[in-house]
């Protein structure tokens, strides 16, 4: 099983493709998920997951902090989504 890792302040005009291109320089990609909302606009933030745990920390290392469009990148461990009580 591989690592899964959170990347935020990432530019609303980048794609999929455009994360895929800089983190597959580390290692073999499980998934890239570009978060969007209801109307299809990047939310600045997704999630990559390596099929090794090495090649994850190893972008961990060298991404965050890396400056793609102007913004830089905030790399870090992604952790598991936490239940949320809903009230109505």
């Amino acid at each position: 099983m591989g690592k899964k890792l959170f990347i935020g302040n990432i530019n609303f005009k980048a794609t999929k493709e455009n994360l895929e291109e800089v983190f597959a320089q580390y290692g073999e990609l499980e998934e890239v998920i570009l978060v969007k909302d209801e109307q299809g606009r990047s939310k600045g933030f997704g999630f990559v997951s390596y099929t090794s745990e090495e090649n994850a920390q190893e972008a961990l290392k060298a991404l965050n902090g890396f400056e793609i469009d102007g913004r830089a990148l905030f790399v870090n461990e992604a952790r598991p989504q936490e239940k949320r009580e809903r009230n109505f």
